[in-house]
């Protein structure tokens, strides 16, 4: 049969795009716990020192939302200038506007109740009589290489960035930071996942830490080696002998976060989906609540 690659990335939670995600899910969790009916499209953008949440929000309910930024932002763990960003101090410009009616009508009211209506009796299901504010493009997928029903390289990339996020947070690997990626190539015969081709882990790190004799060696042990056990506890047959490891390929990764890179929410939707492994509308996840039918 023929053998191929394919390749996989996810990024932990510190990665700005991810914050962008985050805080905009945030916002968004805290509308609906309070109304469940709120409509919500909202958007964040993040560079160094400043958020910035804009988009529109038919609501009853109350959200201090810089306060959810600043709480979100520290809970991820930027909360030193020493890391490039501290949500204790960056500034947060929030520009919210309602729902433009014209989309409301649309969502208020189904195309089919509008235009051929409900006899007497018959209005059916409060879902049912609720319409799309837009059109959009969504791709279900499964498969049988995890218990998850999700692609290998995927999976296993997701499993990497989760970890490395972990080791930071309870002391195992200390001088990590926030922001980092995983991407995973996985050498398929045929159809099935067969070989562990490469790993590669970018890590954000303090200062004055050398590659060779620290990092790359705690990174093998602490990340990488405890999940491809776990694959193979979970009953997932890999051959993962002679696999190639590379971390933090570019040498150095001392500024990252909103001081390396501008985020943006809706900028990782492979990484949210299946890595790739399928086809995507073009649609995001974050901010939106469940009238949109990218996110519902």
């Amino acid at each position: 049969m023929s053998r191929r690659l394919f390749t996989s990335e996810s990024v932990t939670e510190g990665h700005p795009d991810k914050i962008a995600d985050q805080i905009s899910d945030t916002i968004l969790d805290a509308l609906l716990r309070e109304d469940p009916s709120s409509r919500v499209a909202v958007e964040t953008l993040i560079t160094t020192g400043l958020v910035h949440v804009a988009g529109e929000v038919t609501t009853k309910a109350y959200a201090p939302i810089a306060q959810l930024v600043r709480e979100k932002i520290l809970e991820i763990g930027y909360d030193s200038s020493k890391k490039g960003f501290d949500g204790a101090s960056c500034g947060v410009s929030v520009s919210i506007g309602s729902q433009s009616p014209d989309i409301a009508q649309g969502v208020d009211t189904a195309y089919e109740q509008r235009v051929g209506g409900a006899a007497e009796g018959e209005e059916g299901d409060e879902l049912d009589r609720q319409g799309a504010g837009d059109q959009g493009l969504m791709f279900g997928y499964a498969c049988d290489e995890t218990p998850e029903l999700m692609p290998l390289p995927i999976h296993l990339a997701h499993r990497l960035s989760r970890r490395l996020s972990e080791v930071r947070k309870n002391g195992t690997i200390p001088y990590l930071r926030p922001d980092g990626k995983t991407q995973v190539t996985i050498e398929y015969d045929g159809d099935k996942a067969a070989r562990l081709d490469t790993v590669v882990v970018s890590s954000q790190h303090a200062s004055d830490i050398d590659l060779d004799s620290l990092l790359a060696p705690d990174i093998r042990e602490f990340v990488v080696e405890p999940e491809l056990k776990a694959l193979l506890d979970d009953g997932i047959k890999l051959d993962t002998e002679g696999y190639r490891l590379l971390v933090n390929p570019t040498g150095r990764f001392e500024i990252g976060g909103p001081m390396g890179d501008a985020g943006l929410t809706g900028r990782k939707i492979i990484i949210d989906t299946y890595g790739g492994m399928a086809r995507h509308g073009g649609g995001a996840f974050s901010g939106k609540d469940p009238s949109k039918v990218d996110r519902s």
